[in-house]
């Protein structure tokens, strides 16, 4: 029976151990709440284009279809200007540039489509859109990695930062600290190390316009469904009201 309590005391031991190590930057660091908000125009249309420029390279998004963007108040004569390629139509679905075959060579598989994935990374960390824009925000130099680049939120990740000319180039900076008898590193920061063509707030508000837009392209008729659910609560409790007085009317003759 002694021996069932120190293995199970040593267990607990364990486990908070290991999430004192993640908690304090021995794995992926807490995500940050993205801006989102869905029926920002100028920031869904900014969003579309940085992911054009900078994700379609090598991610699909291949249940969205160019002309789609309509909704989000580009014309179909903005869209073929600005976001298509020579040889795609607007009425085409968003697929990568890059060859299926040549990307599972260079990245050992071929990189997963985006039409879901704010949906698809939800966790006990927030959203899947609080997830996207801490790892977009979380790249740092990493001489060790093939690319060169390793990130804070996806420790070992095998993309690249593909928004480093935005950014520049940072390092993490960190803080010892004795935990349960054991040295940990707690993440305090950011430093940059090299600028990029854009500050720290406005890369964070491309991030933030990006990310939004792929909140937007999980759900395009999201904003719809909200609006036309806001109009069925006021019409069922306004029908409720009217039953309600018919029904006292009706029994106040029978009493």
């Amino acid at each position: 029976m002694k021996n069932l309590k120190k293995l199970a005391l040593g267990f607990v031991m364990a486990l908070g151990l290991m999430a004192g190590a993640q908690a304090s930057g021995g794995g992926a660091i807490a995500w940050d709440k993205a801006p989102i908000k869905t029926n920002d125009l100028a920031s869904l249309q900014n969003g579309a284009k940085l992911f054009v420029n900078y994700c379609l390279n090598c991610h699909s998004a291949a249940f969205m279809r160019y002309n789609r963007l309509k909704d989000i108040g580009l014309t179909e004569q903005q869209i073929k200007d600005n976001l298509l390629f020579a040889t795609t139509k607007v009425g085409d679905t968003m697929k990568s540039a890059i060859d299926p075959l040549q990307a599972k060579e260079w990245f050992g598989k071929n990189p997963p489509d985006l039409t879901l994935m704010t949906r698809s990374r939800s966790g006990h960390g927030g959203t899947g859109a609080d997830y996207l824009y801490t790892y977009l925000r979380s790249y740092h130099r990493d001489a060790t990695k093939p690319t060169g680049w390793n990130n804070m939120a996806f420790p070992n990740v095998g993309m690249p930062n593909v928004l480093w000319e935005l950014q520049g180039e940072r390092e993490p900076v960190f803080e010892e600290k004795e935990e349960h008898g054991h040295t940990v590193q707690i993440f305090k920061g950011w430093k940059q190390t090299k600028p990029g063509t854009m500050t720290p707030l406005q890369y964070d508000q491309a991030v933030g316009d990006l990310v939004n837009y792929m909140q937007w392209m999980a759900e395009p008729a999201q904003n719809t469904r909200v609006r036309i659910g806001v109009w069925v609560l006021i019409f069922l409790s306004f029908f409720t009201f009217i039953a309600w007085r018919l029904n006292a009317a009706y029994w106040k003759d029978i009493k």
